[in-house]
């Protein structure tokens, strides 16, 4: 898949495409059948599938003072579209400059002359130009008049109402990962460079690889039982630590995950880690002992949990 940053322009041979609109952010299920529609409109017309998306997010553009709330870093996200089928995607630079154009300003600038595109295909709430002040309504207009066509794809729904990236910010923060993984469709999985910690874990027997958080969502602060990708591809189980360390001073936040029946040097490279099942909360123990034992008893219910 054709990765298209920072506003550099479109490959010719991906012009005349159908393009999926909107932020994406979590790529779950309700975002996959946007994607998926528009995915399935470029083949039946035999033309490029495109995502368009925006970096950074809109949000985090107006207020920047917002806690963090991604479930997806871009990199992430554009893996996910490439497994998904798609041909190229492209992130939109979202700047002051882009939020201030009028709606048909946008469509023009981006939809028609950088993109090219022959077809649009959002959801229900996509909002476009200065105040976010068009809609999917105007965009059919907009895409009638300027020779592209514009569809609206269906919220998606399950017994708890439509499957929203908020919903799925929600059940993290409510020490439920396994609720958020059936909205993703796959587990909330947290991307990061391996860095040293205090390495109390090594100490104890129990060496750690540890992440910072950066802009992911927080989750509930806790253990949990966690599947880790390494560099290669391999999956190895583990379990986790995410949270600021109440045994340790002063604070800091961090994920530390030990990979159980596996050894080896992480520091300065790239892991995934997946959070499977919340085991328990945060707490300061008596003593290193005391948290060498349950470290051990944390690990047997992981292993229990990942069987």
């Amino acid at each position: 898949m054709e990765r298209i940053t920072g506003g550099a322009i479109l490959p010719e041979r991906f012009r005349g495409g159908v393009a999926a609109l909107g932020n994406f952010d979590g790529f779950h299920a309700g975002h996959q059948a946007v994607v998926g529609r528009a995915l399935a409109l470029a083949r039946e017309r035999e033309v490029p599938a495109l995502v368009a998306s925006f970096d950074p997010h809109p949000a985090r553009l107006f207020k920047p003072e917002l806690a963090p709330f991604a479930l997806t870093m871009v990199s992430q996200r554009m893996d996910l579209l490439a497994a998904f089928g798609i041909d190229a995607t492209v992130m939109i630079p979202f700047t002051r400059e882009l939020a201030a154009l009028s709606g048909p300003d946008f469509v023009n600038q981006w939809l028609v002359r950088r993109l090219g595109l022959t077809g649009v295909v959002t959801g229900g709430d996509f909002t476009f130009g200065k105040g976010r002040s068009g809609d999917v309504a105007e965009l059919a207009a907009l895409g009638e008049a300027l020779g592209f066509t514009a569809e609206v794809v269906a919220p998606v729904a399950d017994s708890g109402g439509t499957i929203s990236s908020s919903r799925v910010r929600a059940l993290l923060r409510e020490a439920d990962p396994a609720g958020a993984a059936t909205l993703l469709t796959r587990p909330f999985t947290i991307r990061g460079m391996v860095e040293h910690g205090a390495k109390l874990g090594r100490t104890l027997g129990f060496p750690t690889a540890n992440l910072r958080l950066g802009d992911y969502q927080r989750p509930a602060y806790g253990v949990y039982a966690v599947r880790v990708r390494l560099p290669g591809g391999k999956r190895v189980a583990g379990v986790a630590n995410l949270g600021i360390r109440p045994m340790i001073e002063p604070p800091v936040e961090l994920l530390e995950t030990w990979l159980m029946d596996w050894d080896g040097d992480l520091y300065g490279k790239v892991i995934e880690v997946e959070l499977v099942a919340y085991l328990r909360p945060e707490m300061k123990l008596d003593g290193l002992d005391a948290l060498k034992a349950q470290i051990a008893a944390d690990a047997d219910a992981a292993r229990g949990v990942l069987a």
